[in-house]
């Protein structure tokens, strides 16, 4: 079972999503029925109607009931949701799983930075990923097309960052995934993906940290597109 922000998707719960999906929820909307939904799943149409408040509950839907069925629309984390599963399988059954991503490069808050250069990480940077990165972090705004790859993510092999505490408060822990950036002209192999483990990140940018400047060595500015190569630790 996987977890979303509001909760936890069972296996019955992922069927009937990928069901509605299928029969056309994952582009528009879809009209059902609990009885055509239950009959289609073999399950009764009260388990079918459970179910459906379930995945409405989770953000995994969204509902518009009407006198003969309900319109059912797939949500953004709903289409997340489904991806994470089709990158698993992905991994199942072809070798080196990649997810590729592609955005254009923003100005951060300069959070990056103060995180980064504290001593609690820097040290698991430099045993973990090899080097010490630039302190900073490079912000890539993602296209709509990545935002809706980048819930695959999850399902990659990471590096794990410890959290730590200091004398005035604590830091959480954090996974790097390797990546690859492709400029214009230039590629640049030693990146890392940096999220925090347990996030409610917005999922249309990521940030991106490497032991050089990257906005030097990629000449990148602001509006720059750059794609990223994520693969597996």
């Amino acid at each position: 079972m996987r977890g979303t922000a509001r909760g936890v998707v069972d296996a019955d719960e992922l069927a009937v999503l990928k069901r509605l999906a299928l029969d056309g929820g994952f582009k528009g909307t879809h009209k059902t029925s609990c009885s055509d939904l239950g009959e289609t799943l073999e399950v009764s149409t009260q388990t079918a109607s459970r179910r459906l408040q379930r995945l409405e509950e989770l953000g995994l839907i969204d509902r518009d009931t009407v006198a003969d069925g309900q319109w059912i629309a797939i949500t953004d984390d709903g289409r997340q949701r489904l991806h994470a599963e089709y990158t698993d399988y992905r991994r199942l059954f072809e070798q080196g799983t990649r997810i590729e991503l592609a955005g254009a490069v923003e100005s951060g808050m300069g959070e990056g930075k103060h995180y980064v250069s504290r001593p609690g990480y820097m040290r698991q940077f430099r045993d973990r990923l090899g080097y010490e990165p630039f302190p900073g972090t490079l912000n890539v705004g993602l296209t709509e097309a990545s935002e809706q790859r980048r819930g695959g993510l999850s399902s990659l092999d990471a590096i794990r960052i410890d959290g730590f505490e200091t004398a005035d408060r604590t830091f959480g822990p954090a996974v790097c995934y390797p990546a690859q950036l492709i400029a214009t002209d230039v590629q640049y192999d030693q990146a890392h993906v940096i999220e925090p483990e347990r996030t409610h990140h917005a999922a249309d940018s990521i940030e991106l940290i490497a032991p050089d400047r990257l906005r030097d060595v990629l000449a990148l500015a602001d509006g720059d597109q750059l794609r990223v190569v994520v693969t597996d630790a």
